[in-house]
């Protein structure tokens, strides 16, 4: 099924998405399908032209994280989308994270907390830790699991950080297991 849709999907942008202002409006048709093979396939579209994306694709990206919200496309959302826009548009980027990481939707919350996952030694340590310590007492599944998993991949590039501050934050339960599991299996921790 994922390769038929890859197929339909390369089409459709070619014949039909002239720009990236006409990109959204195709983006937005998708969403709203009743299937989320639509949703994913939008996604891929997204990732395609993810180097030419302008600014305001944030604001688009928001509104298709906050709706039909699922793991799944929220995480290719944050680590492709929402984190090219931050590699690019900084500042502008940084001030909606710091709306993002304070709000009521866990799927914006989890955004804010797994965007930075792929940069390695160019991840911001002091807002990627302010970030979880603010929602690491939060119990819901989604949030604990992107809190664990941000942790476990910084934890590839800085590893005595990444330890030293799951033991000086007292995180815990499944962030704790998620978070220490690459360092366990490098033997680096016992605990």
């Amino acid at each position: 099924m994922r390769s038929t849709t890859r197929r339909i999907e390369s089409t459709v942008f070619e014949t039909t998405c002239a720009s990236l202002d006409e990109l959204a409006d195709i983006v937005d048709e998708l969403w709203s399908l009743p299937q989320r093979e639509y949703q994913l396939v939008a996604v891929d579209l997204l990732i395609k032209t993810k180097k030419m994306l302008p600014e305001f694709y944030l604001h688009h990206a928001e509104r298709w994280i906050t709706t039909k919200s699922w793991w799944d496309t929220v995480d290719m959302l944050a680590t492709h989308i929402v984190a090219s826009l931050f590699q690019r548009y900084p500042d502008e980027t940084t001030a909606v994270i710091n709306q993002w990481r304070e709000s009521d939707n866990i799927w914006l919350r989890r955004t804010a907390i797994l965007y930075q996952l792929k940069f390695k030694q160019n991840t911001d340590q002091t807002l990627l830790f302010a970030i979880i310590g603010e929602n690491q007492a939060d119990k819901e599944f989604f949030i604990q699991k992107a809190i664990g998993w941000s942790l476990r991949e910084y934890s590839k590039t800085h590893a005595a950080a990444v330890f030293q501050f799951i033991d000086a934050q007292g995180i815990e339960g499944l962030a704790k297991r998620e978070g220490l599991r690459w360092l366990k299996a490098q033997n680096t921790v016992s605990t």
